[in-house]
């Protein structure tokens, strides 16, 4: 029979393999997208064939390019900060408070989960199609903002609540019983505590909306945003600028979840020091 010594290092071997696979399965395909964005031929075919920059000027130098790279950027700015504020206030609503009919409000709050990106893409264009019949104006960019803070916001409101549920009220309650007034317990206690989840949120938020394609494409109408910009280029054909343009979106992606853990570490470490002194 297998002795424990050799049971425990199969299921180890197992385990370590199956990671190893998984990683393999996840980041062979970004590995070989910037490994295709340098290479010399138009064509995109293993092995690659030389090396050269040239993608990334024929990348930039496309009129469109810039164009949608500043649409993206508004549009997911703007909608970061509209469903980080809904997505908090959310999240304190849901976990903190009780109230009437919360349960229709939890399941209003999540049912944009349910829809498939390309159905509620369809359904709000058929919804502003009419709206825009009678009030008078087009899809663009107003209603792609409004369409992605509907999308996003229940992703907002589901990272906040998880810093929401760990929050210890406790230190909100000694720092009134010490005299302080509503707006300095919020300033220095609450919002400093909250911050992690919200900057998740917000980080979180913003590569939705950066990357949405099925929401933009419904209802941005005439306007072009990155997602659209490679759709259609795609459409006519692969070409390494594609790769180049994926590796170029991937640095910015990198430091933002560099930097979100970053501060989410510093946070936790000033939660801690506050509950030690508390």
């Amino acid at each position: 029979m297998m002795s424990q010594r050799m049971r425990n290092a199969l299921v180890d071997t197992t385990l370590v393999g199956s990671v190893v696979l998984l990683l393999v399965f996840f980041y062979a395909p970004i590995a070989t997208l910037v490994a295709f964005s340098f290479t010399s031929s138009r064509v995109l075919t293993l092995p690659i064939e030389g090396f050269s920059l040239q993608w990334y000027g024929e990348l930039f130098n496309k009129p469109d390019f810039l164009p949608a790279v500043l649409n993206s950027a508004a549009v997911a700015t703007i909608s970061t900060l509209f469903a980080t504020v809904l997505g908090t206030a959310g999240a304190v609503a849901w976990v903190r408070y009780r109230f009437r009919l919360q349960g229709v409000f939890r399941g209003l709050t999540f049912a944009p989960l349910l829809f498939p990106q390309l159905l509620l893409g369809v359904v709000m264009l058929l919804w502003f199609s009419v709206l825009g019949s009678w009030l008078g104006f087009s899809t663009g960019l107003v209603t792609v903002i409004i369409g992605h803070v509907v999308y996003i916001t229940p992703f907002a409101l589901v990272v906040v609540a998880v810093q929401v549920y760990g929050f210890d009220e406790t230190l909100e309650d000694a720092a009134r019983d010490a005299g302080a007034s509503g707006w300095e317990v919020f300033r220095e206690i609450t919002f400093p505590l909250l911050w992690p989840g919200i900057f998740s949120a917000a980080i979180f938020s913003f590569l939705l909306s950066w990357g949405n394609f099925y929401v933009s494409y419904s209802l941005a109408g005439t306007a072009r945003t990155l997602p659209i910009f490679v759709y259609s280029g795609i459409a006519v054909g692969s070409s390494p600028i594609y790769p180049a343009l994926a590796t170029v979106n991937l640095v910015p992606a990198l430091l933002l979840v560099i930097v979100a853990e970053v501060l989410r570490r510093r946070a936790l470490k000033r939660q801690a020091s506050s509950i030690a002194t508390s």
